[in-house]
């Protein structure tokens, strides 16, 4: 048993793709002994990032997929054949020594394998089983498979992006594979906790779509009590900020190629900051003085200070703004963020890990920091089969010559 705050907790995890093996990677560095399974047969291809791009190299293969790597850190990685009778007999031996058991597949998928809650359940009473989809076990979307972006479309994200008068912008990534991950993390932590306090276990349902519905409540509040449509002329912009209202919001193009700087002023104090700064006649006309007024001639307004900010530096434009009070940021690329960010280096998000294929690589981190059990990310995601002898030998008991055996008979 480890030190982490969670190295009392086993997890026999089936979750793949990035809203499930997401999930778990979290307790994995909070110190839980996550198990993840995969199917000897198909080469681990159940989860259908190991081996896609991006690339550390030029090499390829199962192994060299950064996407599952990032995803998979801290796990241990074992292959077991679901197919053969023995497989399911040493899947029941593990989730006997389990705390929960972890999926992200379609629906019903355990239960076609014979390891449904009921069974699960039969093997150890107490025994956690969180299952994460797209639309969750039950209802008529019951049996559809889904994606981040559909999820998003179907819950009413997004819709809430986009700019007036043109067709919804969508987030242009998979923003409820990562927000499903914190929800499914969340749902397995407060289901141990009540497992701690009763002794009893449960079979947790969650819905990607649904927890991507409950980020919509002020669009779908104001609709219900207002009578409000989101999309309706010159709404939504995305770029703008209706609660609280305040003018200008929005991101500004500066000097060079697709560079940008956000800037929100958010009251009639920080606009006399901001017009200090700016130091041109229209900033000090009386009329942009009155926040109600900013906010009707928004359009206008944008204009103008686009055309302040366009050539100058937007890391020395936030800098500058931030001094005066103004809240005004660089919008920042991946490799500036990472590399060029001071706060990078001081919070430690991205550590460096060793992966036993890749070699040292860099990861997400987890975005907190415990004072006294702070998480660990040290080791890469899993080859295939790595961890079969330890798992099979240190957790279950077996033998090397019962752990060859297996190996011979395909069922590992």
């Amino acid at each position: 048993m480890g030190t982490g705050a969670l190295a009392h907790i086993r997890i026999c995890d089936f979750t793949g793709q990035l809203a499930g093996a997401g999930a778990t990677k979290f307790l994995a560095a909070m110190g839980a002994e996550v198990i993840r399974i995969e199917d000897p047969v198909t080469q681990g291809r159940w989860d259908i990032l190991r081996g896609a791009p991006p690339f550390k190299d030029k090499r390829r293969g199962s192994e060299f997929g950064s996407g599952f790597n990032n995803h998979n850190v801290n796990k241990l990685g074992i292959t077991l054949n679901l197919r053969t009778d023995k497989g399911k007999e040493l899947l029941a031996e593990l989730v006997r020594r389990s705390d929960a058991v972890t999926e992200n597949f379609a629906p019903g998928v355990l239960e076609r394998w014979g390891f449904g809650y009921s069974h699960l359940k039969e093997l150890k009473e107490d025994i956690l089983y969180v299952s994460n989809c797209g639309f969750g076990q039950v209802g008529p979307y019951g049996t559809f498979k889904s994606w981040g972006p559909i999820a998003q479309a179907v819950c009413g994200i997004t819709f809430t992006s986009g700019l007036p008068d043109l067709p919804p912008a969508g987030w242009g990534y998979s923003y409820m594979d990562h927000t499903g991950g914190y929800y499914m993390a969340i749902a397995i932590l407060a289901g141990l906790f009540w497992r701690a306090r009763t002794g009893e276990g449960q079979w947790i349902d969650m819905s990607c779509t649904e927890a991507g519905a409950a980020l919509c409540g002020p669009a779908l509040l104001d609709a219900e009590v207002n009578g409000r449509p989101l999309r309706r002329p010159g709404s939504p912009n995305s770029n703008r900020n209706a609660w609280p209202a305040m003018a200008p919001h929005g991101i500004y193009a500066t000097d060079g190629e697709d560079n940008w700087l956000a800037l929100s002023v958010q009251d009639d104090a920080q606009w006399q900051a901001f017009a200090t700064v700016v130091a041109e006649p229209w900033a000090a006309e009386e009329r942009w003085r009155h926040r109600d007024v900013r906010l009707d001639h928004q359009d206008e307004l944008d204009e103008l200070v686009t055309a302040w900010t366009a050539g100058r530096d937007r890391f020395a434009l936030a800098e500058q703004l931030r001094a005066a009070g103004v809240a005004a940021a660089p919008v920042q690329r991946p490799g500036e963020r990472i590399d060029g960010d001071p706060a990078t280096a001081a919070f430690g998000l991205w550590p460096t890990v060793d992966h036993a294929a890749m070699g040292e690589i860099r990861v997400d981190g987890l975005p907190v920091h415990f004072s006294e059990t702070d998480w660990a990310i040290t080791e890469g995601g899993p080859l295939l089969a790595m961890h079969n002898d330890d798992v099979y030998h240190r957790v279950l008991g077996l033998s090397p010559s019962e752990i060859d055996g297996l190996r011979a008979e395909g069922v590992i």
